[in-house]
């Protein structure tokens, strides 16, 4: 059986027994909103139970109706996407450096990213702000 819940009710009733489906096809690269979620009255091992989890990222493949999420199939919303050029800082110690790359991946804030230094071609793996700024750290 599955029931759509409100968000007042699922965000702090999840228990173990139920497992966040979604309601609909949600398309890939889609932020996911309360209306798109139902809960189930059984446990599926590797599935999301709790849906404040889910509300709220990105569906990173389709996800069909009446399927179980798991935590791979969602992300945090993109701030970057492939082929944009983006703000690409490179810090170590007093030394900044700042110029302008091509991203080479779709990406949300906080994950690592390649990225081609646009002037000297180079690719370097970058983690992405939240203003879609990538930070190159000294290694």
């Amino acid at each position: 059986m599955i029931r759509i819940v409100a968000l007042t009710l699922i965000a702090g009733s999840a228990s173990q027994a139920e497992t966040v489906v979604a309601a609909r096809t949600i398309p890939a690269q889609s932020l996911i909103m309360e209306t798109d979620l139902a809960i189930i009255d059984q446990t599926v091992p590797g599935a999301i139970a709790d849906p404040a989890i889910v509300i709220g990222q990105e569906a990173r493949i389709a996800l069909y109706a009446g399927r179980p999420i798991r935590t791979g199939d969602i992300a945090a919303p993109a701030v970057v996407d492939r082929n944009d050029i983006i703000p690409l800082v490179y810090q170590g110690g007093a030394l900044m450096i700042s110029t302008e790359g091509r991203a080479l991946e779709r990406a949300g804030a906080g994950e690592f990213i390649r990225v081609m230094n646009i002037s000297s071609r180079n690719t370097v793996t970058a983690r992405v702000a939240q203003d879609g700024t990538a930070y190159v750290s000294a290694q």
